[in-house]
């Protein structure tokens, strides 16, 4: 198949098109042009800036892929930047956990796009949660008539992660300074890097249509991090309120349900199984 990539030279979209490359997939990637790859003449290129509808209308106006990954579709106005300009088959938005008001083994059942009012907005109308639920909101009420999903992920995290948001832990209680921490003990749900890339790949040949949840099995909480830490290295955890504000805060607890993606034949690897050695390896990182 023809597949479009917008986004796809790092983290879990290097994962994807690697996924989508093996499969036998013929892969265009479209990003800005800034982060280089390691794609080599494996894929082909487009210049494109996501966020300029003119530069979406030069590069994109009057093609048609087969499949198209989205993972800059933030809002309901990203959304009809992209679909009003090129056409697809199946469209595959990289949506959020954070679309849940609860958490607490979330179905996807608990946010229906299709009963929500539709607004028009930007990335900056709306906090994070909100422009992503009207993004879903657009792809399922305003083009249904394509084949679509949207991936709800929790916290991607992997040694790939450029966000450096799980290494702050780390490195805090490492080089012993205070952090505030207001969720310390909440249980919360991540992804590997290289699984979601995986699980993306994987909807390419699939039937499925609608939102999905992909996440890995089971839940950490920061405690259950610090204490391994602790009993990796001798360090302990400082909290304190006038310490650096933790990446995660505000993030209450939670878990997500994930036999929809299981019924499709993929089956998440357990978390406990992988992110222990990715811990040891921010240890080691941290050390130095």
């Amino acid at each position: 198949m023809n597949i479009l990539v917008i986004g796809g030279t790092r983290f879990m979209g290097k994962h994807l098109v690697n996924g989508l490359l093996r499969q036998g997939h013929m892969v265009t990637i479209a990003t800005r042009g800034i982060a280089q790859d390691n794609f080599a003449d494996s894929v082909k290129r487009l210049t494109i800036d996501r966020m300029n509808e003119d530069s979406l209308q030069e590069g994109l106006k009057n093609t048609y892929f087969d499949v198209i990954y989205d993972s800059l579709a933030y809002s309901s106005n990203d959304i009809r930047r992209l679909l009003d300009i090129v056409t697809c088959n199946k469209y595959i938005m990289i949506s959020t956990t954070a679309v849940y008001e609860k958490y607490m083994n979330a179905v996807e059942e608990a946010f229906d796009p299709l009963g929500k009012k539709l607004i028009w907005c930007d990335r900056a109308d709306f906090p994070y949660d909100e422009i992503k639920r009207q993004a879903e909101c657009a792809l399922f009420q305003e083009y249904a008539h394509i084949h679509s999903v949207a991936v709800r992920f929790p916290f991607v995290i992997g040694s790939d992660d450029y966000t450096g948001r799980l290494q702050f832990y780390i490195e805090h209680i490492i080089k012993q300074k205070p952090m505030n921490v207001d969720n310390f003990h909440k249980q919360m749900s991540f992804v590997r890097s290289q699984e979601a890339g995986s699980f993306l790949a994987y909807l390419a040949v699939n039937d499925y249509s609608g939102s999905i949840n992909g996440a890995s099995e089971g839940t950490i909480s920061i405690r259950d991090i610090a204490d391994y830490v602790e009993s990796r290295t001798g360090k302990k955890v400082i909290l304190s309120s006038y310490g650096e504000d933790a990446p995660y805060n505000g993030v209450d607890e939670n878990s997500i349900n994930t036999d929809k993606a299981g019924s499709l034949g993929f089956a998440f690897s357990p978390l406990k199984a992988w992110i222990y050695d990715l811990i040891d390896g921010y240890i080691e990182e941290a050390a130095v």
